[in-house]
Formats: structure tokens, sequence, C-alpha cells
């Protein structure tokens, strides 16, 4: 049998989805549907939900798990996915941007979510105080070539969110989370180092420390960001994207957990980081940047070098990556992939660069010295 959790978000999927209106379906309660959502040695039939494609865009109406995760779950019950938000996750903070999500000002940008409790009702608990939500299917990236994602649409999205009015927008609009993230990445790789004894590559964790310490209290998620008028969404990749209505609709950002006021050059540090870690293709950057750019976001000046402003969220989310790639490598006993590794040695970079930086003002500031 599956978690209590995914029973009920099988249940309020179902309740929600248009199609439960249209014909008989079987109660996601009873075990021959239940016994669907997770697949298991006990039940080596069950798969998870496919890939979708254009020759198969929809699913059928019984629930079918898409990601079952420590911080969500989402199962998805024909057009309708239902999310199980983070066990620690502020209720208050996320029915503050749920309410952000549905206002008229982000329609078109931002996938809305979908009433679960009455007309206004955007937040349901579940038994165990998890708090889910519902949103509208949409047909995600595919993660198969990086040249036919939607680098310009993203930039346009990303462009149209920074240049919401966050002033008149339902509040008090909570901070952006992405420091946030970026600090519970390094607790994660910690953690996750401290269970399996000693460090197995502590070179690479000595880099990705040290690159950590470098970077402003703010980034690290110690003090409040230097920018807090522009909404931002807080975690921006590729996985944040669906087309709605599947599967050819206009793209849309999805996952509003980490939307708040913030930096907007941190929504296009990601791809920034990728960038200068030679794992973006200057010409997918330039692409991004431009279209960013040509629609007016605010993230960056309008031309000329727009480093001076992406250098420091560009630093954190590639600490954050490496971060990650170690918690990840750590328990599984293998070294880091080539991805991983280029993500460590972008930190020791960091690492050397400010060391030279360092040695050059000492050096500069003895020379200024008179002789004794």
């Amino acid at each position: 049998m599956p978690a209590p959790h995914i029973s009920q978000l099988a249940a309020l999927a179902r309740r929600t989805a248009p199609e439960a209106t249209h014909g008989p379906t079987t109660s996601a309660d009873r075990p021959e549907v239940t016994r669907h959502l997770i697949p298991s040695a006990a039940h080596p039939e069950v798969t998870r939900h496919p890939t979708p494609s254009p020759d198969h865009p929809e699913a059928p109406l019984r629930p079918t798990l898409l990601a079952d995760r420590p911080d969500a779950t989402l199962l998805r019950c024909g057009s309708v996915v239902a999310k199980a938000h983070a066990p620690d996750c502020d209720a208050e903070r996320l029915a503050v941007r749920l309410q952000v999500a549905a206002h008229p000002y982000l329609r078109g940008t931002v996938l809305q979510p979908l009433p679960v409790t009455g007309p206004d009702g955007l937040l349901a608990p579940l038994a165990d105080g998890r708090p889910a939500t519902c949103w509208p299917y949409g047909r995600p990236v595919s993660p198969d070539d990086p040249y036919a994602a939607p680098w310009e649409e993203t930039a346009r999205l990303l462009a149209r969110l920074h240049s919401v009015p966050a002033a008149r927008l339902p509040g008090p609009v909570p901070p952006m989370r992405g420091p946030a993230k970026a600090a519970r990445a390094l607790t994660r790789m910690r953690a996750a180092l401290t269970a399996s004894g000693a460090p197995p590559f502590p070179a690479a964790v000595l880099a990705v420390e040290h690159a950590w310490a470098l970077l402003p209290p703010w980034a690290r998620d110690e003090a409040p960001s230097p920018r807090a008028d522009v909404l931002c969404h807080g975690d921006l990749h590729l996985g944040q994207l669906v087309r709605h209505p599947a599967p050819d609709g206009p793209w849309l950002l999805i996952d509003i957990d980490d939307l708040g006021l913030g930096d907007p050059a941190w929504d296009l540090a990601r791809p920034a980081a990728w960038f200068a870690t030679g794992l973006l293709a200057p010409d997918l950057w330039s692409r991004f940047l431009g279209a960013y750019r040509a629609a007016g976001g605010p993230a960056v000046c309008p031309y000329g070098d727009p480093w001076p402003e992406l250098d420091v969220p560009a630093r954190a989310l590639t600490v954050q990556t490496a971060a990650l790639a170690l918690a990840k490598a750590a328990p599984a006993g293998r070294a880091p992939d080539a991805d991983e590794t280029a993500c460590v040695d972008a930190c020791d970079r960091m690492v050397r660069e400010a060391r030279r930086a360092r040695t050059a003002c000492v050096l500069r500031e003895l020379a200024g010295r008179p002789r004794p």
C-alpha cells in the first residue's frame, strides 16, 4: 500500500480533475488503484508516469506518480497534478505565494494553481500536516536536446516576471528563497559526508567550503538581500517550465515554492554558472541573455558586460551545484562525474583567484610603504 499522503493526494487530484465528472473511475483509496502509485517488487507491473510525447500527450485518469522526494510528492490524475509540499514548508508563506501565482499580473507567465477547497481555496492540508496544492498538467521540457530547449522563451518569461509591479501584489510577499536553497545544499553536503565517514574527496570538499566562505552574507542566506523590490522565481532551471495546455500550449513557469522578492539576477544565475563552467554552450547563453535583454528584463544592464550583476549569484549557484553533487556522490560511493567535477573545479578556481587577489593587494600595500 502507498504512504497515506499519496493516497490523499490521489483523492484530491481526482476530485479536482474535470474528467472525474465524465464516466466512472476507480476510487484512489481502493488497493487495485493505489497499488499502481508506487513501483515495488511486490507489483513489478507498476511503472511511473511515462514521459509525454506528441503521440501520447495525455495520461489515463488513474493516478500516476510523477515524483516522490523528501521535499515534494507529485501525482497526476488526468489533467491535474497534485503536489504535497515539503514537511517543513511554511504554509502561511506558501499561501501568499499561491495568491501571487493566481494574480492576473502573472497570467501567461506562471502556471496558475487550481482551487482545491472552494473558489478561492488554493491550499489543502493533508493528514500529516503537509500542505497540498493542485495544478493543471503541462508538458515538460525534453531533457534530451539542449539546443531544442526553450532558452529564449524562458528568458522572456523571466523578464515578464521581473517586471511585475510587486507592490500591487497580495502580501506581504515573502523573500525569494534562492540563497536559502544554496545554504541548504551546503547543509546537505555536510550531513552526507558526515554520515559516510571520512570525506572520500577531501580536496573537492575544501574547494566547495572555501568558495562558499568567499560569498557575501546575503548570498549565504545570512543577511537580507541588497535588493528586495523585484518578484523572482528563486529556483530557475529548465525543469521549471511546462507547455500548457499540453502538448503544444505556450511555455509557463512552474514551482512557486521559492517565489518572492529579491535580486532578479539570481534567476539568471544558473544558466550563467553553466556558461562560466563550460556546461552551457556560448551560443545558447547568448540566446538566453539576448532574449532577456530584448524583453526589458531588469536583472542586468541592457547592453555591455552583464557580470557585475551576475557574478555573485552565479558563484553561489556554482557552489550550490557542486555541494549537491558531492552530497549525492558520497553516499553512492562514487566519484563526481564530468559535469559535477566541472562545478567543483570552478569552486577551486574561485578560491585560487581570491588568494591571488589578496596576495596582489598585500604586495601593493607593501610597495607603498616607506623603507625603514
